[in-house]
């Protein structure tokens, strides 16, 4: 073996990961740029406008930092539910003795997306009471038909000679669905979450009609009061959430997507 083989060899196999690593820059380097120029605009006009005692007590630096933690626990909430709710009844709906269930399970799980968001928020108002929790209840309802759709369809989609190939290499039913079913339905099962955690960011600010906060509360307050820069502020700081949060899914779905399919 020449020294050239022996000094390519390893150069060869660290190639890929370099490669994947480059057009994963290259791919999401364009979000984060756009979001901060969005950012910066905003606060430029915001911070050369006159503002009156309204405008200043809603956007000042603690205001903005309380709505904004608050629509974030909203949304980090209602995320963790779904994905352990979802995916686990995704995977369950996808089990031979269970399968038959899938269709009325999407079926229930679309009523929350059929219903219109505030109507939905206000009915359960009526019936559990103002506050957190039936904000959280009502932004549940609303995200979780994404995932379950997408783990079951992620699930049945996965070639069913490799399923049959584990089985007849000895592997148990958890061990095919652990390491063939599950790292092969990952891309399509994150991609639910992505759309579930951009629906959650949007049907949030409906959440400060029922006296939760969250950004909604600058947009309800800029409507009401007629505060334009309180308006435009809650609006941008609730898409450029929803849009980094689809940004790291999107970072995250790269990351785990297995190295046969990118």
């Amino acid at each position: 073996m020449s020294a050239g083989t022996v000094a390519g060899g390893p150069a060869s196999i660290a190639a890929p990961p370099r490669r994947r690593g480059r057009g994963l820059l290259r791919r999401h380097s364009a979000m984060p740029v756009v979001l901060a120029a969005a950012l910066l605009g905003t606060y430029l006009w915001v911070r050369s406008s006159p503002l009156d005692d309204i405008e200043r007590r809603s956007l000042n630096a603690d205001t903005l930092l309380r709505l904004l933690g608050r629509h974030l626990e909203l949304t980090a909430v209602t995320a963790v539910v779904v994905v352990v709710l979802a995916v686990g009844a995704g995977i369950l709906l996808t089990r031979p003795a269970l399968r038959w269930l899938a269709p009325a399970a999407t079926s229930l799980a679309n009523i929350g997306q059929a219903t219109p968001a505030i109507g939905l928020l206000v009915l359960l108002s009526i019936w559990l009471g103002i506050g957190f929790t039936t904000a959280v209840i009502g932004l549940i309802a609303y995200a979780v038909l994404p995932v379950l759709q997408n783990t079951i369809v992620g699930i049945n989609q996965v070639d069913r000679s490799l399923v049959q190939a584990g089985k007849g290499i000895g592997m148990t039913p958890l061990a095919v669905l652990v390491r063939v079913e599950l790292p092969l339905a990952v891309p399509v099962i994150l991609a639910g979450i992505r759309t579930a955690l951009v629906l959650a960011v949007g049907v949030a600010t409906l959440a400060a009609f029922i006296d939760v906060g969250g950004l909604g509360e600058l947009i309800v307050t800029g409507i009401k009061l007629q505060r334009t820069s309180v308006l435009v502020t809650g609006a941008v700081l609730t898409a450029a959430l929803a849009l980094v949060l689809d940004w790291l899914g999107g970072v995250v779905s790269d990351l785990l997507q297995p190295r046969g399919l990118d």
